[in-house]
Formats: C-alpha cells, structure tokens, sequence
C-alpha cells in the first residue's frame, strides 16, 4: 500500500478488506476508483474485459492523483515478491534476494 496521510489510507485498507483483496484509489476520503481481485486477493473471476476496465479506471485515477508512473499497480504487484532480485519489501522487512537475507536497519 502506498499513500501520503493515514486518513485516505485507512479508506483504502478498508475498502481492500470489504472487496477481499485488490486494488484501490482513494483521495480525500473518497473511492474514486477500485479492481476486487476476490480469489487470494491476487486473481479475479470476472470477465477479462471488466478486468481490463477495471485496470484503466485504476490507473486514470492514479494519474489524476498526480502518480507519473504508467503501471503503477504492477510496480505494487511485484515489489513484494522476495523470489524476484534484487530488494524486495516483505512482512519481515527488507530482503536483499540475492543474498537471501534481511537488511540491516
């Protein structure tokens, strides 16, 4: 998750939580768009053309909102995943996946 004030992120954790699993945009505390990805908040079971739409909603709002990257949603996608080098963000913290461990704080 990524935002810049606890307010719209508390907004997005919780549409996240009532959607199962996803991708939000919030701002001033407002949903101004979203894609529930309800099978392990990874995947959808809706049509690829919903999810399509979905997508582009996503990253209009995104870029409405002032974020300059053209898919910022995969780059949030990926950077989790401590199978793929280089510095991965994890529940334990930060992964140097090359060495296979935990960087020091």
């Amino acid at each position: 998750m990524v935002g810049d004030n606890d307010s719209d992120m508390a907004v997005a954790v919780n549409h996240l939580i009532e959607m199962q699993g996803g991708f939000t945009v919030v701002r001033g505390g407002k949903v101004l768009a979203d894609l529930p990805l309800p099978i392990a908040g990874l995947m959808s079971d809706h049509p690829a053309d919903d999810v399509v739409t979905g997508l582009r909603g996503l990253r209009r709002a995104a870029k409405d909102i002032g974020c300059p990257l053209p898919e910022p949603f995969l780059h949030m996608a990926f950077l989790p995943l401590c199978v793929i080098p280089h510095l991965k963000i994890t529940d334990h913290g930060l992964v140097d996946v090359d060495k296979f461990e935990l960087v020091a704080a």
